[in-house]
Protein backbone atom coordinates (compact mmCIF):
# COMPACT_ATOMS: atom_id res chain seq x y z
CA UNK A 1 0.00 0.00 0.00
CA UNK A 2 1.08 3.28 -1.05
CA UNK A 3 2.08 5.88 2.13
CA UNK A 4 0.36 9.30 1.43
CA UNK A 5 2.59 12.42 0.23
CA UNK A 6 3.86 14.75 2.63
CA UNK A 7 1.55 17.79 3.16
CA UNK A 8 4.22 19.56 1.93
CA UNK A 9 3.98 17.89 -1.07
CA UNK A 10 0.36 17.86 -0.97
CA UNK A 11 0.03 21.43 -0.55
CA UNK A 12 2.55 21.77 -3.90
CA UNK A 13 0.28 19.04 -5.96
CA UNK A 14 -3.07 21.62 -4.89
CA UNK A 15 -0.79 24.84 -6.13
CA UNK A 16 -0.12 23.29 -9.33
CA UNK A 17 -3.92 22.43 -10.21
CA UNK A 18 -4.98 25.47 -8.82
CA UNK A 19 -2.85 28.20 -9.93
CA UNK A 20 -2.93 27.32 -13.66
CA UNK A 21 -6.72 26.74 -13.73
CA UNK A 22 -7.78 30.17 -12.09
CA UNK A 23 -5.25 31.34 -14.66
CA UNK A 24 -7.12 29.95 -17.45
CA UNK A 25 -10.46 30.35 -16.08
CA UNK A 26 -9.61 34.19 -16.04
CA UNK A 27 -8.48 34.55 -19.01
CA UNK A 28 -11.74 32.93 -20.61
CA UNK A 29 -13.57 34.35 -18.20
CA UNK A 30 -12.53 37.53 -17.25
CA UNK A 31 -13.90 39.52 -20.12
CA UNK A 32 -17.60 37.86 -20.11
CA UNK A 33 -17.87 38.81 -16.68
CA UNK A 34 -16.15 41.75 -15.90
CA UNK A 35 -19.06 44.28 -15.16
CA UNK A 36 -20.36 41.65 -12.71
CA UNK A 37 -19.96 42.76 -9.18
CA UNK A 38 -17.16 40.72 -7.40
CA UNK A 39 -19.06 38.30 -5.81
CA UNK A 40 -20.61 37.49 -8.69
CA UNK A 41 -17.62 37.03 -10.53
CA UNK A 42 -16.08 35.21 -7.19
CA UNK A 43 -19.04 32.67 -7.32
CA UNK A 44 -18.73 31.85 -11.41
CA UNK A 45 -15.22 31.40 -11.24
CA UNK A 46 -15.13 29.08 -8.15
CA UNK A 47 -17.93 27.18 -9.58
CA UNK A 48 -15.96 26.41 -12.70
CA UNK A 49 -12.45 25.76 -10.97
CA UNK A 50 -13.20 23.63 -7.58
CA UNK A 51 -14.77 21.14 -9.62
CA UNK A 52 -12.22 21.08 -12.29
CA UNK A 53 -9.63 21.06 -9.75
CA UNK A 54 -11.15 18.54 -7.26
CA UNK A 55 -12.58 15.80 -9.20
CA UNK A 56 -10.26 16.07 -12.53
CA UNK A 57 -6.35 17.42 -11.76
CA UNK A 58 -5.35 16.53 -8.21
CA UNK A 59 -6.53 13.25 -8.23
CA UNK A 60 -4.93 12.96 -11.70
CA UNK A 61 -1.57 14.81 -10.28
CA UNK A 62 -1.80 12.46 -6.96
CA UNK A 63 -1.53 9.38 -9.32
CA UNK A 64 1.10 10.85 -11.05
CA UNK A 65 2.53 11.74 -8.26
CA UNK A 66 2.22 8.09 -6.86
CA UNK A 67 3.38 6.70 -10.02
CA UNK A 68 6.84 8.63 -10.10
CA UNK A 69 6.91 7.59 -6.64
CA UNK A 70 7.17 4.18 -7.04
CA UNK A 71 9.66 4.23 -10.16
CA UNK A 72 12.00 6.32 -7.93
CA UNK A 73 11.88 3.57 -5.27
CA UNK A 74 12.23 0.99 -7.46
CA UNK A 75 14.71 2.52 -9.03
CA UNK A 76 16.71 3.23 -6.01
CA UNK A 77 16.39 6.99 -6.54
CA UNK A 78 14.97 9.11 -3.93
CA UNK A 79 11.73 10.76 -5.26
CA UNK A 80 9.94 11.41 -1.61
Amino acid sequence: MNAAPSVHRRAFITWLAVYPTITLALLLLGPLTQDLPLAVRTLILTAVVVPVVAYWLIPALMKANASLTRRAREGGGSAA
